[in-house]
């Protein structure tokens, strides 16, 4: 492995993929249509998934880039049935009280297409639910160290496991309950780390039907300056 010293630090030669302009359309075009089959779904069956799948899943997401290389984040994988249930439990605690009060109007409105209510089941049926969550700060030896663009940096790697899981034949979906404080304490997470998403993993059942949405077409969500 080739290697060059930079600002005192070792760095090693970057070996980038290559493929011909043919074959970089046929990836690009492939993998996007891999992709537009995700769905976001809720009716997760409680069939096994092998733990090392969601190992190379998590792995896939840490390959994400970050704010001078912090990976600020930490990814909690709960199978424990009793712990799913008092995460289920303190979920749809916040979750009735929004549909009941704190969302608006309009909110409300705008969720009935997907059809979505305060009951969470797939917080116990999926065999994983990983959360993550985000390290707003380093603590080494008792000392505060910063991390940079925390959020964006999380953002990026929830991307990437989302991915990740659908290219398994997995299903997912973003399940972000507010206030999300119960979390840090059901997984007894130290003071430095915050609830960033929750994501239930695992099969779909046999039979799932989902919203019939359509997704901006690429001119309605990109603009090309020439």
């Amino acid at each position: 492995m080739e290697t060059k010293i930079i600002n005192g630090y070792t760095h090693v030669k970057y070996s980038p993929l290559q493929f011909s302009e043919k074959e970089m359309l046929e990836r690009s075009k492939s993998y996007y249509e891999l992709l537009n089959k995700r769905r976001s779904v809720r009716e997760i069956s409680d069939r096994p998934v092998d733990e090392q799948v969601i190992h190379h899943i998590i792995q896939t997401a840490s390959t994400a880039p970050s704010g001078a290389h912090k990976q600020p984040w930490t990814f909690c994988v709960v199978s424990n049935p009793e712990v799913k249930k008092q995460i289920r439990e303190a979920a749809e605690k916040e979750e009735y009280d929004s549909y009941n009060g704190r969302m608006s109007e309009r909110w409300l409105k705008d969720l009935e297409p997907i059809g979505t209510d305060w009951h969470k089941p797939f917080l116990e049926n999926a065999p994983y639910l990983i959360i993550v969550f985000k390290k707003v700060y380093e603590m080494n030896e008792g000392e505060k160290a910063n991390n940079y663009y925390v959020n964006e940096s999380v953002g990026i790697a929830c991307g990437m496991l989302i991915s990740a899981i659908h290219n398994a034949g997995l299903v997912t979906l973003t399940h972000t309950p507010s206030p999300m404080n119960f979390l840090t304490e059901v997984l007894n997470r130290p003071s430095n780390e915050r609830p960033f998403l929750l994501l239930p993993v695992g099969h779909a059942i046999d039979e799932v039907y989902v919203p019939d949405l359509e997704r901006k077409s690429l001119k309605e969500m990109a603009v090309f300056y020439k």
